[in-house]
């Protein structure tokens, strides 16, 4: 028993070493080096603060700016830690509803997103979460639907909003994966830097 404990620790030991800290130190370091934004989670700063992150949503719920994608998101309820409540862009609970396009609470709810967004053609990231739930761009055509309302918020002209959208339209990474897409903090905070 002893010659096959002896080699089995050994083998435990140096592949724990090697799997466990230096593999995961070499990647860390290479990445640090590297893509040093990315391995810290591309933080956005403002005025040396970190206001959030161009990778995770956030929950923006005034008329004065642009809304994202609704979130799926849960965390634990305050009153009862056994049950979950909605947690918007809870980055510790990413996950999509699971809901298919046969649920009925999913349809009741796009229902109800439509008719808060007034009725009519929307479009389809407006009313509906991400697989994450935690998605931070929306399309250019979800965007110039919030024009309005965001401009009448601000007292801004529709026109000054509606070109600041268009800036902040981001092509098809690598100019052919994806879709054009908007930022949703990096569009908000332009719209806080425009003169009032």
């Amino acid at each position: 028993m002893n010659t096959a404990l002896r080699p089995a620790l050994v083998l435990l030991g140096l592949f724990t070493a090697l799997t466990g800290l230096a593999y995961p130190l070499a990647v860390t370091g290479f990445a640090q080096l590297a893509f040093p934004t990315a391995a810290n989670g591309s933080p956005v700063t403002v005025g040396g603060r970190v206001v959030g992150s161009t990778l995770i949503g956030q929950s923006f719920t005034s008329e004065r700016y642009f809304h994202g994608r609704p979130s799926a998101t849960t965390g634990a309820d305050p009153a009862d830690p056994a049950k979950s409540v909605e947690a918007p862009y809870n980055a510790a609970s990413s996950t999509g509803s699971n809901l298919g396009p046969s649920s009925a609470v999913l349809a009741e709810a796009v229902k109800a997103r439509v008719a808060a967004l007034g009725g009519g053609p929307v479009p389809a990231d407006l009313v509906t979460a991400s697989a994450s739930g935690l998605d931070p761009d929306i399309s250019p055509a979800a965007a110039a639907l919030q024009v309005a309302r965001v401009a009448k918020a601000r007292g801004l002209p529709e026109d000054e909003v509606r070109a600041l959208v268009n800036r902040s339209i981001l092509g098809r990474s690598f100019g052919v994966l994806g879709e054009p897409r908007v930022n949703v903090l990096a569009l908000n905070l332009a719209l806080d830097d425009l003169k009032r």
